[in-house]
């Protein structure tokens, strides 16, 4: 893959070195037909439907631009239904916001009935590369041709006047390839790092019942983990307003984390956040100079236990049980000090910090490979397509 030196409107900045025709402009009328897809509602779902279906709201929750698994069955008479064929490509006919109803995907299997609110694009060009290049480097143009305010409508007449650029049929099939091959790289990184947090949250329920022990340098087991209230081994301190303080280079934390920085610091040293109105049971290791705000609790003054296995032990706590109010939840000081856990030796501390932490290392170089995944193909996305 190479990238254009002297400007040429009708070449992308990158493209696969073997292909060296300039791009044709066109509409997108001149090359697809439209149709419309026939209603398919929530209650025709079926779990044991004979007939893949796909209804016009799972586009934006589901699906991205290459559909190849279906999730949903119906039962409804197939000759009642509009059915796809390979390669067609879907887009919303109706949704809240004009960006939101640029969202484009090919159905990569014949068969599948097609829900009511669904424009059907049906080309000779390839499915994959038109829905990449619709569902990003057109998508504000397209936003620009729906009509409506509060819904908004994407109709036919206004698709086929879409200018587009093709490029000719081998190279779409090598864009449209390359990054639906980045697109299942970058799920298969997310499934590995949901199985790596899973199999971390099972272990720690392990050890945090006690079904799960270490053993000390002799070999022998610890002693028995001791029952004590939180108020016994470390003290809540509460967050304040920041905005009387300058801008800096302290991180200022809240239920939802990182805010701001500022020139100021709360508490310096190593702690755990935990929300005292809103979100409740998301808790935060915190080490440094920090600032929390009102809504963030943060611990201190610890005796006979490390602030990052109070904060592994948190992680199993459910907060949510220990909500005070009906409405936004909330903690106060006096609940959380009074709420029972039970902790070991220091050695056996160290030894679950080191096997965790192991974890949480692993899941964090995995979460920033993701993010270069993502960044990848979002210059792809960029630099690919006219």
């Amino acid at each position: 893959m190479k990238e254009e030196g002297k400007k040429n409107n009708n070449v992308p900045n990158l493209r696969f070195p073997e292909f060296k025709e300039e791009w044709v402009r066109t509409r997108l009328g001149d090359i697809a037909v439209f149709k419309k897809g026939k209603g398919i509602s929530k209650n025709d779902i079926s779990i044991e439907g004979k007939t893949d279906c796909i209804r016009y709201g799972e586009l934006y929750t589901y699906y991205d631009e290459v559909i190849e698994d279906v999730i949903s069955t119906t039962n409804l008479n197939p000759d009642n239904l509009i059915l796809s064929e390979e390669n067609d490509i879907i887009i919303p006919s109706s949704g809240e916001s004009s960006i939101e109803i640029a969202k484009a995907s090919c159905v990569q299997k014949s068969g599948v009935a097609l829900g009511g609110d669904l424009n059907i694009i049906k080309t000779n060009s390839y499915g994959n590369f038109l829905a990449y290049y619709l569902n990003n480097k057109k998508k504000n143009n397209i936003g620009r041709i729906a009509q409506g305010s509060s819904v908004v409508h994407l109709y036919a007449k206004q698709l086929s006047k879409l200018n587009i650029a093709l490029p000719t049929i081998n190279e779409q099939y090598k864009i449209g390839s390359f990054l639906n091959l980045i697109e299942k790289r970058i799920k298969a990184q997310i499934k590995i790092i949901e199985n790596l947090e899973s199999l971390m949250k099972g272990l720690g329920k392990k050890i945090f019942s006690q079904k799960l022990r270490f053993h000390n340098v002799d070999g022998n087991r610890c002693n028995d983990w001791k029952k004590v209230k939180l108020e016994d081994v470390l003290e809540i301190g509460s967050g304040r307003d920041y905005k009387h303080l300058k801008e800096g280079n302290i991180p200022v934390f809240g239920t939802g984390g990182f805010m701001t920085s500022v020139e100021g610091f709360l508490y310096e040293g190593e702690s755990v956040g935990i929300g005292r109105k809103g979100t409740i049971d998301k808790p935060v290791f915190l080490k440094g100079k920090f600032w929390t705000v009102d809504t963030l609790f943060y611990t201190h003054s610890f005796k006979q236990v490390f602030p990052k296995f109070i904060y592994y032990l948190f992680l199993q706590i459910n907060w949510k049980k220990y909500n005070e109010a009906t409405g936004v939840p909330s903690l106060s000081k006096s609940t959380i000090e009074k709420i029972k856990i039970k902790t070991p030796c220091l050695a056996e501390q160290t030894k679950i910090l080191k096997f965790l932490s192991s974890f949480d290392e692993k899941i964090k170089s995995e979460k920033y490979l993701l993010q270069q995944y993502k960044k990848q193909k979002q210059y792809l996305l960029q630099n690919m397509f006219i």
